[in-house]
């Protein structure tokens, strides 16, 4: 089957078409930030060029939409309605969001200790009416182990609110209730941008597409009717198209290795440990925000191709953070890196004339000779490509470790390979692998491997078992499921696994996705209950959805 991937990154927007496991095209535009939908339109039309059939393609699209909504502050108004129950004072971590508290308390077991007060419901109406065009986020404490109070909530919050209300207990079912406070009000925030450039793209894009998903932060795709649901996941899904690029080209051996991704605004890190991506162990930090949104680790610094360069007294060459806008050697006004490979020689772009002549007025000024002043801001940005390597390294060998594995079987993280992606890496991964001594490898396709990345993605969904014996009960939020545990005595960590397996492909099935992919348990854990010394039950809690990976896609011929 053909497919098209698409990429909207800081600088440009890359596209790729895909049949199996060949690339035909790959295609590049410039980035509209002020209209994505015009920026994902022209790439279509762009690869789209390459395209002489009448088969079906399915879309895998990666935006920055919700990324940089939430970035630039430019969401919905959000109201958190929330129920803590005793002991918790949200007073104190100051968030972002007005909150309400309501009375009513689900207990860590999933049992519901206190029922809600629907005057307090009701009274709610007078105070948010006021609010304009706000949005809903509607959490409890120990929804995860029980939603029913979230979803009485959100029926009566609904007989008169009709604007957008985000249930915590639908968008993870992890126990930290700050960041689940926050992944909601965050998803609530994004959901009417969304869903207007769903609209848009739903109308837009007709025939020969017959499908369209979007990219995760975690490397996965949904499809559009979950992302409406869940807006909050697309988040960060430029690096992880990066990281699903380097995984389908690369020809890497090591168990471990770096992927650098060198675009135009911004540089990307990654590790792969022992074979597998890291993710972030809490989930993905936007803004400043901490949520629980499923994603890969990366970091990111602001040196890229189009850079700015200064040069200041004592320092020498200072590169970024800013970005400077089109290079010289592309008609721009300003010189950046990407000049300077050109003006060597080191890359073959737009004008090398125009990107040697702006070093030669700019090295008359300092009064150095111009290649020598290229060379030293190819230097400068190896140094700092290094220094920002050592210290991704760093954060990851501090990173605390939490399971008994782990603890007795710390993972070796130091990479034996660099891997690079992104049009300025041929200049640059070279020589980040030679200072840091390590083999390197510039993937094929670099410059476009990102949209490759895109395309390749296969689809991820994941649910959180929750089990208690004793009570007989089995929950899994995300699916607003909860059954019965039949033979309950009988009901251990592997049972609780198998059945989280199984629910897992059948809540895949039922999204729309294959649900025959490998399922990938992420964290699980079992504690016996002890009551007057004697056992009297266990839960249990499992974490599995289908693996984030990309498909093998063969190198230029």
């Amino acid at each position: 089957m053909y497919v098209i991937g698409i990429d909207v990154g800081g600088t440009n927007t890359d596209a790729a078409l895909l049949f199996g496991d060949q690339v035909r095209a790959v295609a590049k535009v410039p980035t509209n930030h002020q209209d994505l939908f015009q920026s994902t339109t022209q790439a279509l039309r762009e690869i789209l060029a390459h395209y002489h059939r009448s088969d079906p393609i399915r879309l895998h699209l990666s935006t920055t939409l919700s990324t940089n909504v939430i970035v630039e502050g430019r969401g919905t108004p959000t109201v958190a309605v929330v129920v803590p129950g005793p002991g918790v004072n949200l007073g104190s971590l100051a968030f972002p969001f007005p909150i309400y508290e309501l009375d009513g308390y689900i207990d860590h077991r999933g049992r519901e200790v206190s029922p809600l007060r629907m005057e307090q419901v009701a009274s709610l109406k007078d105070v948010l009416q006021e609010m304009q065009g706000y949005a809903l986020a509607v959490v409890g404490k120990f929804s995860g182990r029980n939603p029913s109070q979230e979803q009485a909530l959100s029926e009566e919050l609904a007989k008169w609110h009709r604007g957008v209300i985000s249930l915590g207990s639908r968008l993870s079912g992890r126990a930290n209730f700050p960041r689940r406070i926050v992944t909601t009000c965050l998803n609530a925030s994004v959901a009417k941008h969304h869903l207007d450039f769903v609209d848009m793209l739903q109308t837009a894009i007709t025939d020969p597409i017959s499908e369209l998903l979007l990219l995760k932060a975690d490397g996965g795709t949904m499809t559009l009717h979950d992302s409406v649901q869940r807006p909050i996941e697309t988040i960060l899904s430029g690096p992880a198209a990066s990281i699903m690029g380097a995984q389908a080209l690369t020809q890497c051996k090591a168990k471990n290795y770096l992927i650098v991704d060198i675009g135009g605004t911004t540089t990307d890190l990654a590790a792969v440990v022992e074979g597998e991506v890291l993710f972030e162990r809490d989930g993905a930090t936007i803004a400043g925000y901490k949520t629980l949104v499923p994603a890969v680790l990366t970091r990111s610094i602001g040196l890229g191709g189009d850079s700015e360069l200064a040069y200041q007294k004592g320092t020498g060459i200072v590169i970024g953070p800013k970005r400077a806008g089109n290079p010289l050697c592309l008609g721009g006004d300003r010189l950046t890196t990407t000049d300077a490979a050109v003006a060597l020689g080191l890359a073959k772009l737009g004008s090398e004339e125009a990107a040697r002549q702006g070093f030669l007025r700019w090295g008359q000024a300092l009064g150095l000779q111009w290649d020598v002043l290229a060379q030293q801001v190819i230097e400068a940005f190896t140094t700092r490509l290094v220094q920002a390597v050592e210290s991704f390294y760093h954060e990851l060998e501090t990173m605390p470790l939490y399971t008994v594995r782990e603890v007795l079987h710390p993972p070796e993280l130091k990479p034996g390979a660099v891997v690079g992606l992104g049009a300025p890496a041929p200049v640059f991964v070279p020589a980040l692998g030679e200072a840091l001594g390590l083999p390197w490898e510039v993937v094929p396709f670099s410059s476009g491997a990102n949209a490759i990345g895109a395309a390749s993605a296969r689809a991820t969904v994941g649910i959180t078992l929750q089990a208690d014996t004793e009570l007989g009960i089995v929950t899994i939020p995300e699916m607003g499921y909860q059954g019965e545990i039949h033979r309950p005595l009988f009901f251990d960590l592997a049972k609780a696994r198998q059945l989280a397996e199984e629910k897992t492909r059948e809540y895949a099935r039922s999204l729309g996705y294959d649900g025959s992919s490998e399922i990938y348990v992420v964290e699980e854990e079992s504690f016996q209950m002890v009551r007057g010394f004697r056992t009297v039950g266990q839960t249990h809690m499992v974490r599995a959805q289908l693996r984030p990976e990309a498909r093998r896609i063969k190198g230029e011929s």
